[in-house]
């Protein structure tokens, strides 16, 4: 049994980006989608405490969230489960030609995505600006892309959408309803001789590696260092797409990085999280903010 925690900090100490992946939960008991849905509220139940209890002294932390990605093997079946916009994908051998497919096996909550955009409007169908066009991106309220998460409970209850929360975050209208909801996507794929190995990973990678790029690059090399090898794919992409040297990127982030540190921000800052996991139960994770 192998079980990896790994968090990216981007919210100071109180909520981390989480991508989590069990390859074996037997020793606890039975797993369902109910359970792991019930987890989910619990931890959801836990945050929102947090902030009604630290209301007074720090009321930001009402709008700092993160996205929760979890995978959890029980009697050879995979349970995927996630909220917001991190993303698994199975690399699974094609036959006896050595070729890898991509099969991507979590659903994304993401208002650049038509189908999130037409069912917030559909949950929503009083407000007009449910999701607005800004910059080029479509957000939740004009505020933020992802629909779903943990966290971010002034989108999800009038109590914390108010003074002394920050102005930039709270509605003009009272909300009647909540907004964003931590209820996850959960999917079962029943695991097969052929299903070689998956990626979980944030959407800060997925930006930049297609889902076959990101399998082809870990078939075609040792698994050990898998992780720390694409997240460099995608700052190598990144870096050509922004036409600099991947040098110089580095540079950059490094120093915003340095600037965050110490200092509580609800803006969410781009990272890329990564962890594999094989068919072998071999684990290997690596995260770049």
């Amino acid at each position: 049994m192998v079980l990896v925690e790994h968090y990216a900090l981007n919210f100071g100490s109180f909520m981390g980006f989480l991508v989590c992946a069990a390859t074996s939960a037997e020793s606890h008991g039975l797993v369902t989608a109910e359970t792991i849905e019930r987890a989910f509220r619990q931890t959801e139940d836990g945050y929102t405490a947090l902030v009604s209890s630290s209301w007074n002294a720090r009321p930001q932390i009402a709008s700092a969230g993160t996205c929760c990605l979890v995978g959890v093997i029980f009697q050879q079946t995979l349970f995927v489960a996630n909220v917001g916009d991190s993303r698994v994908v199975l690399g699974k051998k094609v036959g006896n030609t050595g070729g890898m497919a991509a099969i991507q096996l979590s659903t994304e909550h993401n208002a650049n995505l038509e189908a999130v955009r037409q069912e917030l409007k559909e949950s929503h169908p009083h407000d007009p600006q449910i999701v607005v066009l800004k910059h080029g991106v479509w957000r939740v309220k004009g505020i933020i892309q992802v629909s779903k998460s943990i966290g971010d409970v002034y989108l999800k209850h009038q109590q914390f959408n108010r003074e002394p929360l920050n102005a930039k975050f709270r509605l003009p209208e009272p909300m009647n309803m909540p907004i964003m909801s931590a209820n996850p996507s959960i999917l079962s794929h029943p695991l097969q001789p052929n299903d070689s190995f998956l990626i979980f990973a944030s959407d800060g990678l997925w930006e930049h590696l297609s889902n076959e790029k990101a399998v082809d690059i870990v078939n075609s090399n040792p698994h050990a260092g898998s992780a720390k090898r694409l997240i460099k794919a995608a700052l190598h992409e990144a870096a050509r797409k922004r036409e600099m040297r991947y040098s110089d990127l580095r540079k950059i982030d490094k120093k915003r990085h340095s600037a965050r540190l110490g200092t509580f921000t609800s803006k969410r800052s781009r990272s890329l999280t990564c962890i594999i996991v094989s068919s072998k139960q071999s684990c290997t994770s690596f995260s770049h903010n």
